[in-house]
């Protein structure tokens, strides 16, 4: 599943590499590591284009290096450079980022953009803190062989893989028999399709439980979100398709659940917050106080569970059905989804269409090559290219 990180008596100072710490993940894992000073120290961050934000964490962290995306403008790289003893710009400055000496890397870029990065950073002895799906959806055989052979432990940060990881360590991996990750069901569960064909782009980013990003938002409420997890769960943890279930929890409290041959099931239960997978990521396997508050039974109501409505929610469907077909289907879906949920996002077409944008793309996929980071990035374009044009058409008709 993944190779064990060193253990040592005495704890150390450990170098810390963000790859994306401007967005919710980044800025989340910076909290931890400044509650943390004396266990972490930040080597180096990256940021898109929210260079401001970026500026002030360098202020606050004084990082070695930092990495910018082609957005940030001249003046913005020369105050960095006042800042920073190294600034890297330009397509390769993610990559470049990834490898640089550090103890962990945090890989919070979104979407396929990490997959380069992620594995860049693989080499012996390194921790890498997970927060992608996308490129293990897109590249799972290839970035775990290659995290096996060179001894790097990846350790997922999303807070249902995060369980999975603590609660499969209650026995030995060939004692599990299921996986049942949770779904909090987003803004939307129980609602029909006829109720959904006019939500607006405000009402899908009000999330109950979580505080994410814009993209994760989206993908929770249409439950493409689980789909992806589903598919990461498979390539983490070596489990087949047909022993991991998805069940609705709406408090968000149970953050996924492993059933062991003997039917005995562990559970991770805790108040929804980020901060305890990204810490429970940078220590392990030691814990530290941390910065959640404390989970109380008997304040907490009712712990309720439901099976997902897929009629309503075709996503989670399609994505088991990519999973299992495998090769490039996977990628391609997972891109199609990243373009069609921009276009939602942009106003250009409605939330019922980035299921049948995402449907109709993958469903005319051509057989494409899957061995190789360039292969996988082929099938990325490709689900991109289609999925633009697709909305182009659906969106021609109308926001629905």
């Amino acid at each position: 599943m993944r190779a064990q990180p060193e253990m040592g008596p005495e704890a150390r100072i450990k170098r810390v590499v963000i790859l994306g710490s401007t967005g919710s993940i980044g800025v989340q894992t910076l909290d931890v590591i400044a509650r943390n000073r004396d266990r972490f120290e930040v080597s180096g961050l990256s940021c898109g284009s929210n260079v401001d934000l970026l500026v002030r964490q360098c202020r606050a962290f004084q990082p070695q290096t930092v990495a910018v995306g082609k957005a940030a403008g001249k003046e913005s790289i020369e105050e960095l450079e006042r800042l920073v003893p190294e600034v890297l710009s330009g397509p390769e400055a993610l990559v470049n980022l990834a490898r640089m000496e550090a103890d962990i890397v945090v890989m919070a870029v979104t979407g396929i953009a990490a997959l380069r990065p992620l594995c860049a950073s693989l080499r012996p002895g390194i921790t890498v803190g997970l927060a992608n799906k996308e490129s293990i959806v897109a590249a799972g055989s290839i970035v775990m062989g290659k995290a096996r052979k060179l001894g790097a432990a990846i350790i997922p940060v999303d807070s249902e893989h995060s369980a999975i990881f603590q609660c499969i360590h209650a026995g030995s991996p060939g004692e599990v028999t299921r996986i049942i990750l949770t779904a909090s069901g987003g803004p939307f569960a129980g609602k029909t399709r006829e109720e959904l064909a006019g939500v607006t782009v405000e009402e899908t980013l009000r999330h109950p439980n979580w505080r994410m990003g814009p993209k994760i938002t989206v993908d929770s409420a249409t439950l493409m979100n689980k789909g992806l997890e589903v598919i990461e769960a498979h390539h983490l943890f070596g489990i087949e398709y047909s022993s991991i279930v998805v069940a609705l929890h709406r408090e968000s409290v149970i953050h996924s659940m492993v059933e062991f041959r003997d039917g005995a099931v562990f559970a991770q239960m805790s108040l929804p917050d980020m901060r305890l997978p990204i810490q429970y990521a940078l220590t392990y396997p030691e814990r530290l106080p941390g910065p959640v508050s404390r989970y109380e039974p008997w304040r907490g109501g009712t712990l309720t569970f439901g099976q997902p409505d897929t009629g309503t929610f075709p996503l989670l469907r399609l994505a088991y059905e990519a999973g299992r077909a495998g090769g490039a289907i996977p990628a391609v879906m997972s891109a199609a989804n990243e373009v069609a949920v921009g276009e939602f996002l942009a106003g250009r077409i409605g939330f019922l269409d980035i299921a049948r944008v995402v449907e109709s793309v993958v469903e005319h996929a051509p057989a494409l090559e899957s061995t190789s980071i360039r292969e996988i990035l082929e099938a990325d374009a490709y689900g991109r290219a289609e999925a633009l044009a697709e909305a182009a058409r659906t969106g021609g008709k109308g926001v629905h």
